[in-house]
C-alpha cells in the first residue's frame, strides 16, 4: 500500500479496554497489553507503507526479537487509553520501536521492542526491501532501562509442556510472540497477577515454534525475579524474566 496521507513519524492511537481483555480483578491482562502494543505498532507500519502486506511482495515480515515492558500500573475495564509509538532506529534488517501507554496525561507503561526482518520463504533474516527514509527516527527511549541479558543458565525446573496448536499460530505461520508469555503466566503464582506485583518483564525470542511442536516450559525464582524458558529438545526458543515488587 502507498504511504497514507495521515502518516506521521509519531503515532497516537486511542483504545477502550473491553472486558474480554481483563483479568477477573478488572485490570488489563499482560498478554492483551502486549497485543495492544503490537497492534498499534502494526498500524503505524501500515500507515508508513512497511506493513506485513507491503513486505510480503518481497516475501518478508517483521518478527519480534526482544521486548521490554515497564509498568507503573495497569489500566482497567472501560478505561480509554492512548498508545504512542515511534521508531528509535531502523537499519538494514533490525529496528527498535518504542511505545508508551497513557491514561489521560499519566504514563502507565513504557515498552521497547526489537524487530528483525524475516524472509517467510527461507525463514532467515535479511535487509528490509522497502524504503523507510520517510520515518523520522527519534532518539527518545520509552523505558528507564534498555534491553538486558536474561540469565537462563541456572538450573531451571521443568513445570509443564505445551503442544503448539492452530490457535497459537499467527499470519507468519509460527507460534505468535504473545503465546509464549501466556504459557508462562499460566504457571506463575496467582497472587503476583491478582495484586499487580509485576513492575517489568523482558522477553527474548530465539527460535520459532511451529504447529505440532512440543515445547517444554521451565522456571526458577531468583530473589524478586521469575525466569522462564520455553524449549524444544535441547534448544531454547524463548526466555522470559519477570521482575516483581
Amino acid at each position: 500500500m502507498p504511504i497514507s496521507p495521515n502518516f506521521t513519524s509519531i503515532l497516537l492511537e486511542e483504545k477502550e479496554i473491553n472486558f474480554l481483555q481483563c483479568y477477573p480483578n478488572g485490570y488489563l491482562k499482560y498478554t492483551d497489553l502486549c497485543n495492544i502494543l503490537q497492534l498499534t505498532a502494526a498500524l503505524h507500519a501500515e500507515l508508513g507503507g512497511i506493513s506485513f502486506s507491503d513486505m510480503q511482495l518481497f516475501h518478508q515480515a517483521w518478527v519480534l526479537s526482544r521486548m521490554r515492558v515497564e509498568i507503573n500500573r495497569l489500566p482497567k475495564w472501560k478505561d480509554t487509553i492512548t498508545v504512542k509509538t515511534w521508531i528509535n532506529s531502523l537499519e538494514n534488517s533490525r529496528s527498535i520501536r518504542c511505545l508508551e501507554l497513557y491514561l489521560g496525561t499519566e504514563k502507565l507503561i513504557g515498552c521497547e521492542t526489537y524487530w528483525a526482518v524475516f524472509n517467510t520463504n527461507t525463514r532467515r533474516p535479511e535487509n528490509l526491501a522497502l524504503p523507510h527514509e520517510h520515518f523520522q527516527k527519534h532518539p527518545e527511549r520509552a523505558t528507564q532501562k534498555s534491553f538486558g541479558k536474561i540469565d537462563f543458565q541456572h538450573d531451571l525446573k521443568p513445570i509443564g509442556n505445551h503442544v503448539v496448536k492452530l490457535s497459537d499460530l499467527d499470519i507468519v505461520n509460527h507460534a505468535n510472540s504473545v503465546k509464549y508469555l501466556e504459557w508462562c503466566l499460566d504457571c506463575i503464582d496467582l497472587e503476583i497477577i491478582k495484586n499487580q506485583k509485576i513492575e517489568s518483564f523482558e522477553m527474548n525470542y530465539l527460535k520459532e515454534l511451529s504447529l505440532g511442536d512440543i515445547a517444554e516450559i521451565k522456571h526458577k525464582t531468583i530473589e524478586q525475579s521469575d525466569i522462564f524458558t520455553v524449549s524444544k529438545g535441547d534448544k531454547i526458543n524463548f526466555a522470559l524474566q519477570i521482575n516483581s515488587k
